[in-house]
């Protein structure tokens, strides 16, 4: 089975040498020699689990998107008593801290199966865009282990603690998800200016102070993941829009929109938002030698790794790279959600691997804190072939 394994992924690289040039993106290496190091210890790990999880999933809804005025297009507001007053349905959405109770939260169950599975890293959510912390952060209330959220008193309140003690005990990496924009922070979504699109909604340059203040909370929330939660691999930063950008870059997106020609995944204007990523970035390493930044779609030397999202690329790609796919349903918690099969996984994985990638599988915990037992299933699936066939998988390398 082993040979037919790498017979297989032959002839995948074989194919794909056909396909003619590079997808072109812009990709700066790290110089740090660690960093280097440990993207390729990275790299031979190929398979790990991504979770979207926070208060949302009561509701079965898309993480966050909702409460965007500029996303309502493809995320309607469909909860709550009053969901067509987007004020009245804000308050609702942030009021479901009140009632997230996931009694049912067994991390210990989730790494065995993940590692019965084969993954070797976990990148968890612990904050999306609505600003809902899944850890205990010191410097906001708007978290799962506050007085008024009825989980608090649980033992394992701290989901992000419990969830990278239980991976790491099974011989995992531990990654941290952590949005740069944060849609509850005063100083990112300020209530005086109503919300217009993803952005910040008042102009960075005009009030320099109030951005600064955010600017410090974001680092200092980062520094918290760093510091109070063990040894943590990877940072997986998302909202791409929150970056210093330069008037040039800024005018060349106009000009391209006018044009009708899109550049970037973001829809709305942009604007700089100089989060300071690399005097940031040197801190975090200093907690944390060696850590692998991610800071997705802002092309420079922390994007230490390119993530295609939901999508495998049609060839081979010239730099580290992982496809983060969803298993089933959506990103967020499903009720009714349908898994892909483990042939379907099976055949994903082993085209990830031959050009090069890693798979970054989502799966999604429901507001009771389980999973679909359909994941379970899959998982086991997915198992079965990995214990004949792990070897044409891990270590190895695409060429061209």
């Amino acid at each position: 089975m082993k040979k037919l394994s790498f017979v297989i992924i032959t002839l995948m690289l074989i194919q794909m040498l056909g396909y003619g040039q590079h997808e072109e993106q812009a990709y700066v290496p790290d110089p740090d020699p660690f960093v280097q190091e440990k993207l390729e210890q990275w790299q031979d790990l190929k398979f790990g689990l991504l979770m979207h999880w926070g208060a949302y999933s009561q509701w079965g809804i898309v993480e966050s998107w909702s409460i965007c005025p500029e996303d309502y297009g493809w995320c309607e507001r469909k909860k709550g008593n009053n969901p067509q007053n987007y004020f009245e349905y804000v308050k609702e959405y942030e009021n479901l801290k009140t009632t997230f109770n996931p009694v049912g939260f067994n991390p210990e169950k989730w790494a065995k199966a993940a590692k019965g599975a084969g993954m070797k890293y976990v990148v968890f959510t612990t904050k999306h865009h609505d600003g809902f912390c899944m850890f205990d952060s010191k410097l906001t209330d708007y978290k799962l282990t506050d007085k008024g959220c009825p989980f608090h008193t649980n033992q394992k309140a701290d989901v992000t603690k419990a969830i990278f003690d239980a991976f790491r005990a099974e011989g995992m990496w531990a990654g941290a998800y952590f949005s740069k924009p944060d849609w509850h922070n005063q100083n990112y979504w300020d209530p005086y200016f109503p919300p217009r699109d993803r952005n910040v909604n008042y102009d960075p340059e005009l009030y320099p102070e109030k951005w600064e203040k955010y600017v410090q909370y974001t680092h200092n929330q980062i520094m918290e993941l760093m510091t109070d939660y063990g040894k943590v691999d990877i940072l997986w930063l998302d909202g791409g829009w929150v970056a210093k950008e330069s008037n040039e870059s800024i005018n060349k997106w106009y000009s391209d929109k006018q044009l009708g020609i899109e550049t970037r995944f973001l829809k709305g204007t942009i604007v700089n938002q100089d989060i300071r990523m690399d005097e940031l970035v040197e801190k975090a390493r200093e907690k944390q030698p060696g850590l692998i930044v991610v800071d997705r779609a802002v092309p420079g030397k922390n994007q230490n790794y390119l993530t295609p999202e939901n999508r495998v690329p049609e060839k081979e790609l010239p730099y580290p790279w992982e496809s983060c796919i969803i298993a089933g349903g959506g990103w967020s918690y499903v009720p009714d959600a349908k898994y892909m099969s483990g042939r379907k996984a099976v055949h994903m994985l082993v085209d990830i691997v031959a050009k090069g990638g890693n798979l970054l599988y989502n799966v999604a915990p429901g507001p009771d804190g389980k999973w679909h037992d359909a994941a379970f299933e899959l998982f086991e699936e997915i198992g079965d072939w990995m214990k004949l066939n792990s070897d044409a998988i891990y270590g190895t390398r695409s060429y061209s």
